[in-house]
């Protein structure tokens, strides 16, 4: 049963959160739980226990090496608002806040919770919050190629992009019942860092820039067995997210090629390092720029420092942490961090963040989703 289950994990939940807070015994609010679940189907978490939820989602999140963080999480509990509207008016002034002039703060915007009886929810269809659109032309893809499906659903929808390598993707918000809608997202609420170099004054020809806001808009918040459909969070970049991902993957920017050769280097021979050397520029490109437009972000070294740190902590606390190592390691000088040389079980806890099938991409689940441990099919099976 639904509401079995759903009980279950409540007391789970509330369990951990009256024992880590020291509230004491839990029995009158468990009962309290059961009796709004025998009723509706579902119970609502007090602002508390909200709070309290969201930062150990991301304190057990096995994916993000800035985990030492999560107590310092903004929790913003959005959770009486009942239209598009004003979910993309709470999603701007997450934005705003997130952004903080530059001194990027952890916030998470939390909406009301998939029903587990009737199965209403609120859908964010960006993957991100925040991204630029990828065209499909006949000579190549224009902007992020990642984004051409999303930008193609978009367009479908209505919304016309300028066709610039740059464009800032809508928002697009599903309410339950309700035909999905798009929103401009205001330029205000973006902000964004040009890209130039501290020794190549060509760099800034490129024309390249980004955001500097990463909010995750798609992934579902668990906590106690309800499903927040429509959670975004954000913490800040670490620069080679950006350098060695954004701009360096082959299947995104692929900016290597043009870097290197602009840097003179042989790239017909790849033991010339080409690759390698055009990483580390686009990286330090990447950190003067941010660092020059006093934006906060995080280099690999120091985040990498800053897990361990994290791991001894938890550890001191009698907490075992659980890590997907292949996440953890920095795609960049993997092996001169001390997060290369340690092993994690990789087991998923919660509460937590899971993965969830697009909402703009029609059809089931696929099977590789389902048999993943960090994707929310996997938990909703079980509760049918």
């Amino acid at each position: 049963m639904i509401t079995d289950l759903l009980l279950q994990r409540a007391g789970e939940f509330i369990r951990q959160f009256y024992s880590e807070s020291n509230r004491g015994n839990p029995d009158q609010r468990l009962r309290e739980i059961e009796e709004e679940i025998e009723k509706s189907g579902i119970y609502t978490h007090t602002s508390e226990e909200l709070q309290f939820g969201a930062k150990i989602a991301w304190r057990n999140s096995n994916r993000c090496i800035g985990r030492i963080f999560h107590e310092t999480l903004e929790v913003l509990d959005c959770r009486n608002l009942s239209s598009a509207g004003e979910v993309m008016n709470a999603l701007e002034e997450h934005l705003i806040r997130a952004a903080n002039g530059g001194n990027i703060q952890s916030v998470i915007s939390v909406f009301q919770p998939r029903h587990p009886v009737t199965g209403k929810e609120i859908r964010i269809w960006n993957p991100k919050l925040i991204r630029y659109a990828g065209y499909r032309t006949e000579s190549g893809i224009i902007g992020d190629p990642e984004e051409a499906d999303f930008t193609q659903a978009c367009m479908k929808l209505g919304w016309k992009g300028k066709g610039t390598s740059f464009d800032l993707l809508p928002v697009v918000i599903e309410m339950p019942g309700v035909e999905p809608v798009w929103f401009e997202l205001p330029e205000r609420c973006v902000l964004e860092v040009e890209m130039e170099h501290p020794e190549f004054e060509w760099f800034s020809k490129l024309g390249l820039k980004w955001y500097a806001v990463p909010v995750i808009a798609d992934m579902v918040l668990e906590i106690g067995g309800l499903h927040y459909t429509a959670a975004p969070f954000n913490g800040w970049f670490m620069e080679t997210e950006i350098g060695s991902r954004n701009f360096g993957d082959p299947h995104r920017l692929n900016m290597l090629p043009e870097v290197a050769a602009r840097m003179g280097l042989d790239t017909k021979n790849d033991r010339t390092l080409w690759k390698d050397r055009a990483m580390l520029e686009l990286n330090q490109a990447v950190l003067h720029s941010f660092r020059k437009a006093g934006v906060r972000i995080a280099d690999h070294h120091t985040a990498s420092r800053q897990f361990i740190t994290f791991c001894r902590k938890e550890q001191a606390a009698g907490r075992e942490v659980t890590a997907d190592w292949s996440w953890i390691v920095p795609p960049m000088s993997g092996s001169s961090m001390e997060v290369f040389h340690q092993n994690w079980p990789n087991t998923v806890k919660t509460p937590n963040f899971y993965y969830n099938t697009p909402a703009w991409k029609s059809g089931s689940t696929p099977d590789s989703a389902k048999g993943c441990p960090f994707h929310i099919s996997g938990r909703i099976r079980h509760q049918n």
